[in-house]
């Protein structure tokens, strides 16, 4: 249930993402609200695997620029796998688009607070 919600989050704060950030557009594979949702979940269920899975990676492999940079370089590297998003969305014949690299790491920005504040709003209280 918790992976669903999250989801749900994540797609969005993609499409508020998307009504802000101008280079960050996503098209759908058919142009019905089904597939256009759709598509946004999607989307959200591949920048999230990629996020754990390359993004973990990249995260604990690059540890010390993380600490020499104090945690800046985390915008670069969400941009990129912004960008990764985009490229295998493409692949699949639909989905993100990103106009380019600092679109892609103004986007991470944007899709990251709001995911955050989102998520604080549909947490679960704490007993």
């Amino acid at each position: 249930m918790r992976f669903i919600v999250k989801l749900i989050v994540v797609a969005f704060a993609l499409w508020l993402t998307t009504l802000i950030v101008s280079g960050v557009k996503v098209v759908p594979w058919e142009d019905t609200t089904v597939a256009t949702v759709l598509t946004y979940l999607l989307i959200a269920l591949i920048f999230g695997l990629v996020n754990a899975i390359v993004g973990g990676f990249i995260r604990i492999v690059a540890f010390p620029i993380y600490v020499i940079t104090l945690g800046l370089i985390s915008f670069i590297v969400n941009g990129l796998l912004l960008l990764l998003v985009d490229w295998i969305s493409d692949l699949m014949g639909f989905g993100l688009q990103v106009d380019g690299f600092w679109w892609g790491v103004l986007g991470a920005l944007v899709l990251g607070l709001i995911s955050w504040l989102i998520g604080l709003i549909v947490r679960p209280a704490k007993d």
